[in-house]
């Protein structure tokens, strides 16, 4: 699978703000079934309207009947609304569409969040907006995002999957704009649960820990609360899972910890 770059992302961003003749009409929100829209006319207050979009991609719009917008930005809206109103009703009519409802569009989230399932993209919804929808990442949560995505390969139509990967202690702990990717339409987002190493016996706080990069025996040990004052530092155990069954091994601290292994700190009888 292909992995997109995530400054790569960051910067199309930047070239499409600071571009104003940039062709990004792609990035902007397309009306779709089931989103509510309301519509204004200057100077004409008897036709505003809330109306929802059918099943068929169309509202009922005061005077000019059904109107197709689905797959139409709020601007086309806007300008195909004017058109018809023009001049038979009247004349050079200034029309405001506004989204109430953002229903057409969606995203799936998938595992470590606190509300996994549907989350609806509100406009141009970035990472951080559907996070948030979905009540925030769980504590078990890995370091990686992952974002599934099909994409149109160029000049056909067939779809490819890509997978955009997002560093979460960046996102999240250090603000990190670039990783704050624009999401899409059908986009399945995925957050692994992290990998444990587990400290017990004689350190101030046994329990389980995440695995981060470089983590040794020491480290856990310390990141536990360290040894008590009756640990027997030199016969702390680990035992851990292999393919042929659960070994206990002397450890050395400044061994690096594999996932699942127990940390076995004995009490000291003197």
């Amino acid at each position: 699978m292909i992995r997109i770059n995530l400054l790569i992302l960051f910067l199309l961003g930047v070239f499409c703000l600071i571009l104003p003749g940039a062709d990004c009409s792609a990035d902007e929100y397309k009306i779709g079934e089931g989103d509510l829209l309301k519509i204004t006319v200057y100077d004409a207050p008897d036709l505003t309207t809330e109306a929802r979009v059918s099943g068929d991609g169309k509202i009922s719009f005061p005077l000019v009947g059904e109107v197709t917008v689905s797959g139409l930005t709020s601007n086309e809206v806007e300008r195909r609304i004017a058109q018809l109103l023009d001049p038979d009703y009247i004349r050079k009519p200034q029309v405001a569409v506004f989204i109430e409802e953002y229903k057409s569009k969606k995203v799936t989230v998938l595992g470590e969040f606190i509300k996994p399932g549907l989350v609806e993209l509100r406009g141009n919804s970035t990472l951080l907006e559907v996070i948030s929808g979905a009540g925030g990442i769980t504590p078990n949560a890995g370091d990686m995002l992952f974002i599934q995505r099909k994409l149109f390969r160029g000049g056909t139509d067939k779809k490819e999957d890509i997978t955009v990967t997002v560093e979460l202690t960046k996102l999240l702990e250090e603000g990190n704009v670039s990783a704050n990717v624009p999401v899409q339409d059908g986009d399945s987002i995925y957050v692994p649960r992290a990998d444990f190493v587990y400290v017990s016996g004689e350190v101030r706080t046994p329990g389980a820990y995440k695995i981060t990069k470089g983590l040794s025996v020491l480290k856990a040990i310390t990141i536990a609360g360290g040894f008590t004052p009756k640990a027997w530092q030199g016969r702390t155990k680990i035992i851990r899972k292999t393919d042929k069954g659960e070994v206990t091994i002397s450890a050395n601290m400044e061994d690096l910890v594999r996932v699942d292994d127990v940390i076995v700190v004995p009490e000291s009888f003197f």
